[in-house]
């Protein structure tokens, strides 16, 4: 190779290289995070997932397929185990429902439920049903960076807004620098105390897309207990009518 052409080819190459670089240093904590999320949510998507529920002297496993339409779409259908199978969660807006095959009855879910954990896990209903947004519900502040399990990652805090009805007065987030997934992130409660622990792991790409599949939250106060979840398929941008996600097809769904 020509020194001519060789020097040419390494100027392009840094140049590429430093504004790669600096176009990652310019993302804001904001821009990070959302990144992160269209990553995991896109524009809708459907999901089949195990989660396995631990305690200390018993652990149980519940199978759900879940449907999802930006953050205001959102249907939820537990397929195993046989118990609850066919119990139906719905959201619309601001709005959500549980339906119970057993007994045939369709219940609206208050507000102050959302807290509470889906099924018994230490997942609370608002993360199966993406009540609150990470992206528009909170303030973000870059404030460090730091590894995580080998990866380089952004350090965010995130702050709810005043206006915002959100479960969490704080939320701790790692982000992978290299391909902005969610890798751990804290829950913290109005007094800023620690309430539970989630890693992300087992990163594969699912429909194109790399993303993590083995998801664990161990609450801080019992932290024999923990909640894990397997992500079995994922299918991105799928085209759902928005008139999927009715009361009347909570019952027939499948």
């Amino acid at each position: 190779m020509k020194p001519f052409i060789s020097c040419v080819l390494v100027i392009l190459i840094t140049t590429l290289v430093i504004n790669t670089v600096s176009g990652q240093q310019n993302l804001t904590a904001k821009q990070i995070i959302e990144k992160a999320d269209r990553n995991m949510q896109g524009e809708s998507s459907i999901s089949t997932m195990t989660m396995t529920i631990k305690r200390p002297t018993w652990e149980r496993t519940v199978g759900f397929k879940n449907w999802a339409k930006g953050r205001d779409l959102a249907m939820t259908l537990v397929t195993e185990p046989a118990k609850e199978k066919g119990q139906t969660f719905l959201k619309r807006g601001n709005d959500m429902w549980n339906y119970i095959p057993s007994i045939g009855r369709l219940v609206k879910l208050p507000p102050s439920m959302m807290s509470q954990g889906w099924m018994g896990s230490d997942y609370t209903n608002d993360d199966i049903l993406n009540e609150s947004s990470l992206v528009q519900d909170y303030t973000h502040e870059l404030i460090g960076n730091e590894d995580f399990q080998g990866s380089k990652c952004y350090k965010i805090s995130m702050i709810p807004l005043e206006k915002s009805n959100v479960v969490w007065g704080k939320i701790t987030i790692w982000v992978s620098t290299s391909d902005y997934l969610f890798l751990k992130t804290e829950y913290f409660d109005e007094n800023q105390a620690l309430i539970r622990t989630e890693t992300a792991g087992e990163i594969k790409v699912l429909d194109g897309r790399k993303i993590p599949t083995r998801m664990e939250i161990i609450p801080a106060n019992e932290p024999d207990n923990r909640t894990i979840v397997l992500i079995q398929s994922m299918d991105f941008d799928v085209k759902i009518d928005d008139n999927f996600f009715s009361q009347q097809n909570m019952k027939s769904v499948k």
